[in-house]
């Protein structure tokens, strides 16, 4: 991770849609196949079904897997309560979230804790106290941040104590835009890439070329904003490019999308989100292995920065 000596797996397991897409029994599996697969990185959240995916990740740590085999990631500063986000990143909202964290995870410590957003309301030599803290007391291992950008990383890294090793932040194929001030502030501190969405939210695996599918996100009433903007205008050409690449080279798309992402020297791991065990079969069947040069310059170039 970065410069650091965590080391992580280059997939990350993500874990959003525990306790409400997938169910506690699903996860198990998806759990076990990732880890038989070679997995070890686990991401999760506070926020994440209001506590339900922590909580369920705690009753696997132990029965399913030793928890020393997982390398287990969460964050704190968004809560979600009856449909209301709220941010709030203060040293009393971190550190109680970071209690009620391991007490529903059920262990002692954390190998990696986020603040989960920047928060304008709160200052951040407090935010930043209160991963130092987390660190010193010995309940976290390494401390990082979450959709920070360039210059909130870069004045981050210099007022916090602890060395901040990650920067969780959405980066894929058709979301390009931390490659202007983000990689560079990453690279400069030291810290590594978490990328969400590294599959542009389920768009890069071809699904929706022919349409919305009926069990899909996007026909979600509550997710459908999340995938929409990805699925017409230049993105959709971009899709487009990236499933005639894939189709030249006998390789899934989104074997392709993670092979390009993880390419990238400052990503240390993306962060996959499968809802079913089928899906996260289809991830962990990929080659995620480098592109030829020039289809990775194509598709350098159809989804280049304006």
């Amino acid at each position: 991770m970065g410069t650091s000596g965590l080391r992580v797996s280059s997939l990350a397991l993500g874990t959003m849609t525990w306790g409400r897409e997938t169910e506690a029994e699903t996860a198990g599996m998806m759990l076990r196949d990732f880890l038989d697969a070679g997995g070890t990185t686990l991401d999760t959240a506070v926020s994440y079904g209001e506590g339900r995916s922590e909580a369920i990740i705690g009753e696997l740590l132990g029965d399913v897997v030793p928890r020393s085999d997982v390398v287990l990631i969460s964050k704190a500063g968004i809560s979600h309560r009856n449909g209301l986000r709220m941010v709030d990143t203060s040293r009393r909202a971190m550190l109680a979230g970071l209690d009620a964290s391991l007490a529903r995870l059920g262990t002692d410590h954390l190998d990696l804790w986020l603040a989960h957003i920047w928060d304008g309301n709160v200052p951040l030599e407090e935010t930043l106290g209160a991963l130092e803290f987390a660190v010193s007391s010995g309940r976290v291992r390494y401390a990082g941040v979450s959709n920070y950008n360039g210059w909130q990383l870069a004045r981050a890294a210099t007022l916090c104590e602890a060395p901040l090793v990650a920067n969780q932040v959405e980066y894929s194929l058709l979301q390009r835009g931390v490659e202007r001030e983000v990689i560079p502030a990453a690279e400069h501190v030291g810290a590594g890439l978490l990328c969400w969405a590294p599959l542009g939210r389920g768009a890069l695996t071809g699904k929706y070329r022919g349409g919305v599918p009926g069990d899909s996100r996007a026909a979600s009433e509550t997710m459908a904003s999340y995938v929409e903007k990805y699925l017409d205008g230049r993105p959709a050409r971009i899709t487009d490019a990236l499933v005639t690449a894939a189709r030249g080279l006998g390789r899934a798309p989104l074997d392709v999308a993670l092979s390009w992402l993880l390419d990238h020297q400052s990503v240390s791991a993306a962060v996959v989100g499968p809802r079913t065990q089928d899906q996260l079969k289809d991830t962990l069947n990929s080659e995620l292995t480098p592109l030829p040069d020039q289809i990775a310059g194509v598709l350098r170039e159809i989804s280049r920065l304006g």
